[in-house]
This record gives structure tokens, sequence and C-alpha cells, in this order.
């Protein structure tokens, strides 16, 4: 089975989380874009949805579902969401598509974390593969890549890539994650940086994960 089959098999079982009337969030990439597809079958048993990134947003009204901001909800029922990575404690690194900080929001704002991935995207140590990505406000580039060098990083600026706030990605390379939490906390903390990829503060709830042998949820 490929890893889009997969990732398929992950999205559809996440629908047996929305509850009719409700407003779903909605987060970004690849194997949400599968979710917000089969999510257009349930058009009209939901209020709407919030979504993490301007694509969602798109693909979403393209399906024939209202677009909330989040601005407009007190809560959500759930939020569904990938990950570039996941732990065994349910920490995820996410942020490859640059969507990281609305998807903090987002997720601050549901009951419920679901996260939709494929098995490839399990491990044991985070950001010991994937580059952990930080959002950074654009004048702050060069004092903030200094600062993560000093933690042991490799910095390397994202060419080309605007994120829906108007800022640029920092993707920190060779930096394996031993401490999610405190890291996260720590990052958070340097001037200039929006926020970082790494999700442990607020870690998923359930994990569904797309396998050879069906989707498999962890809870």
């Amino acid at each position: 089975m490929d890893q889009n089959a997969m990732k398929k098999q992950a999205a559809q079982a996440a629908l047996q989380y929305v509850k009719p009337d409700t407003i779903v969030g909605v987060g970004s990439g690849s194997t949400v874009n599968l979710f917000i597809e089969a999510l257009g079958t349930m058009r009209n048993q939901i209020k709407g949805a919030v979504a993490a990134s301007k694509n969602s947003e798109a693909l979403l009204r393209k399906q024939g579902i209202e677009v909330f901001s989040a601005n407009d909800v007190d809560s959500l029922d759930i939020y569904v969401d990938g990950a570039d990575e996941i732990n065994p404690q349910k920490m995820m690194i996410k942020g490859g598509g640059a969507a990281l900080t609305r998807e903090k929001i987002v997720a601050a704002l549901a009951k419920t974390f679901i996260c939709i991935v494929d098995k490839s995207k399990q491990v044991e140590v985070l950001s010991a593969e994937f580059p952990l990505p930080v959002e950074v406000i654009p004048m702050a580039r060069s004092q903030v890549a200094r600062k993560l060098a000093s933690l042991g990083g490799a910095p390397e600026y994202r060419e080309g890539v605007v994120t829906d706030n108007g800022n640029i990605i920092l993707d920190v390379y060779r930096f394996p994650i031993l401490e999610p939490i405190e890291m996260e906390k720590n990052l958070n903390n340097i001037a200039g940086v929006v926020t970082n990829g790494i999700f442990a503060l607020r870690g998923a709830d359930i994990v569904i994960v797309g396998t050879p042998e069906g989707a498999q949820i962890i809870d």
C-alpha cells in the first residue's frame, strides 16, 4: 500500500469523530486535504469549519463548507490535523507547510485534538530526522538563527516562503529533541520567535495512523 492510500485511510477514519451541528477545526497539509475532501460528504450535517491556513480555507469552500474565523468561536469540539513527526507520547513536529502558528491557535480552541498520519510519521525522538520549523519575524532572522545555533541546531532560512502571517521560517536541522515541553517553552521565549513547530504543550488526544493493515486508532 502506498503512502497516499495510508493517508486516505487515516483521513476517512477521522470522520467518525465529527458530530452533527458542530464547527470543525481543520489543520493543513496533504493528509488534511484528504480529510477535507471526505468532510465534504458531511457538508449538510455540520455548521462549518475553522481552518488553520488559507489553502485549507479554499479547499473547504470548494467542498461547500462554510468557513468561520477563529475569532467567531469560543471553542471547537474537535481539531483534525496531520504531523510531520509524532512520538509515542502524542507530541508532534509540525510546520512543514509553514502553517504552524495558525495550527497552534486553532488547536488551542479544541476540546479534542485528532492527529491523522501515515505510519512513516511515527518516531521515537522528535526532530532527529525532520528539521524543526520556527516561525520568525523577518527583522529577527539573523538574531534568532544565532540563538538556535548556540543551542546546538543548524538553522536554515526557508527561501521564498512567507507564512500566512507575513513572517519567515527557519528550519533547524540536526536538532534531536529529548525534552519537547521544555524545548517548546525555551524556543518560544526567544525574542523574534512567533512560535516553533514543537506541539508538546498541546499534544494530540487521539492519533489515527494509516497502515497497510488499516487505520489504527491510539487514544
